[in-house]
């Protein structure tokens, strides 16, 4: 009788095994990814992250014709559009920008590193950070500024680091090297200093490395449910503990910058040589009721400008180079 009891166990359990598992081969064909109970798409992501993540979300993609719903457990907040299709970027980022606001999931995760710069503003604050950005950009001394840090980095520091290792015969991260050219270049420009991250040996630079650990942790709350990592803010836990300590690090060199560049504005006279950057220019500029921008919105400005610079542009060379690599013939086309 127990022995039974144990086997009709068994079967139950079998047929609700067989029964998910041709669910969610179902929801698969449906969906692009097999969707579990309670665990939604995060066993195949975690599948995707042992072998190649890029090529496992590729192949999806071919699959949905270009954009799938991305489906976390229920317990996350691991849920996502993904889309590889330019005419949905193009829809969100151009011909409908005003009715897709970041809203407050978005800017309650991220406000603590941006604060109220351009990656999480909406609406007028946004407007007006883009203005002030678009009017500078496309002006004669800010492209020169461009050029000028560009050729210096590029000349002055990243051939001497690549001719080293060729005459050395030592193998380097690439795109370590890009990421470390993109961030020297980008504090340059919004800041107006250089935090040398591209020198000889390639130390670690104290900003850099909370700069980019502040980015990570708060990359990590979009996967991490709201109440999990505002309970470890507030026991300063875990991610949320090295998140508070990057972001004083990062707080403490920009009011630095910030507190320095005052004084040279103030001492500055008219035959010296006037600065371009993002910093002082908004220090130059005043809001809507004339008043100058307070210490901290000129922070968020620059902060949100290195991240829209450095990974961005770092990223791109690295793709870049990689294709060179696996295209001889290109290469030999360039170089011609």
């Amino acid at each position: 009788m127990f022995f039974l009891q144990d086997l009709q166990i068994l079967e139950v359990i079998l047929a609700l095994l067989v029964f998910v598992a041709i669910h969610s081969m179902r929801q698969k064909r449906r969906y692009g990814v097999p969707v579990w109970p309670f665990l939604g798409m995060l066993p195949s992501l975690v599948a995707g992250l042992q072998s190649n993540l890029y090529e496992w979300i590729t192949d999806v993609l071919c699959r949905q014709n270009g954009t799938f719903m991305f489906r976390g457990p229920w317990f996350s907040s691991l849920n996502c559009a993904v889309t590889a299709d330019p005419r949905n970027l193009e829809h969100l980022l151009k011909t409908k920008f005003s009715v897709y606001p970041k809203g407050p999931f978005f800017c309650d995760n991220m406000c603590d590193l941006l604060g109220d710069g351009i990656f999480s503003a909406d609406n007028e604050t946004w407007q007006r950070q883009r203005k002030t950005a678009s009017i500078e950009f496309h002006s004669a001394l800010f492209r020169q500024l461009t050029t000028e840090s560009l050729l210096e980095l590029v000349h002055a520091r990243l051939f001497p680091v690549l001719e080293n290792a060729m005459n050395k015969a030592i193998s380097i991260d690439l795109q370590d090297v890009l990421l470390r050219l993109t961030f020297d270049n980008v504090c340059m420009i919004a800041f107006g200093v250089d935090p040398g991250c591209l020198s000889p040996g390639l130390a670690d630079i104290p900003f850099a490395k909370a700069f980019e650990d502040a980015t990570e942790a708060t990359l990590l709350r979009f996967v991490t449910p709201k109440w999990v990592w505002k309970t470890m803010r507030y026991l300063d836990l875990g991610t949320e503990k090295k998140l508070k300590r990057s972001i004083n690090a990062v707080d403490e060199f920009a009011e630095k910058v910030i507190e320095t560049r005052k004084k040279e504005l103030f001492l500055q006279t008219e035959t010296q040589k006037q600065r371009s950057d993002l910093l002082t220019v908004f220090m130059r500029s005043n809001d809507e009721q004339g008043k100058p921008f307070s210490d901290k919105f000129l922070r968020d400005i620059c902060v949100n400008f290195i991240l829209a610079g450095r990974d961005t542009s770092s990223v791109a060379l690295s793709w870049f180079f990689w294709l060179l690599g696996k295209n001889p013939r290109v290469e030999r086309k360039i170089l011609q």
